[in-house]
């Protein structure tokens, strides 16, 4: 065997060796169905987790106070709490929810995307903790000019 192809082999080896055992995501849009057809972020987060109450603090959003084009808003997520799940919504738009994840175990969260918006509304995180305990923040976002016209 060539010296190159050794070496090659051998930091294939060294990547697969640190690739989790299992990576398992849930499909949200199967199994929560009803959740992406909510009008409300109360009404999505209840067909989500159940419950919209949650410990505030402990998760940290980053939106502009005033987006000038609800196209595209930044926002970033982070926390040092090990959950299992976490997931934006909205109630600009007609449908609530924006995204949901399943967080790999020891994963850390600190998220950027970027959203759409037609009007002013209150954004919300929530995610649920692998210590069984609800999480969540909220953040009004102003919108100068609305990001979902036709």
């Amino acid at each position: 065997m060539e010296r190159r192809n050794f070496l090659g082999f051998g930091a294939a080896a060294v990547v697969a060796s640190m690739v989790p055992a299992s990576l398992v995501a849930e499909n949200f849009r199967e199994t929560k169905p009803k959740m992406w057809q909510a009008a409300t972020s109360a009404d999505a987060i209840k067909d989500m987790y159940g419950t919209t109450d949650g410990i505030e603090g402990k998760i940290k959003l980053k939106a502009p106070k005033l987006a000038e084009n609800g196209g595209s808003i930044p926002i970033n997520i982070k926390t040092s709490v090990d959950l299992e799940s976490v997931a934006i919504f909205q109630d600009a738009n007609p449908r609530s929810a924006v995204a949901a994840f399943t967080v790999p175990e020891g994963a850390i969260i600190n998220y950027d995307l970027r959203m759409k918006m037609r009007k002013t509304s209150d954004v919300t995180v929530i995610g649920k903790g692998r210590d069984g305990k609800m999480y969540k923040t909220v953040q009004k976002v102003e919108v100068s000019i609305g990001g979902c016209g036709g």
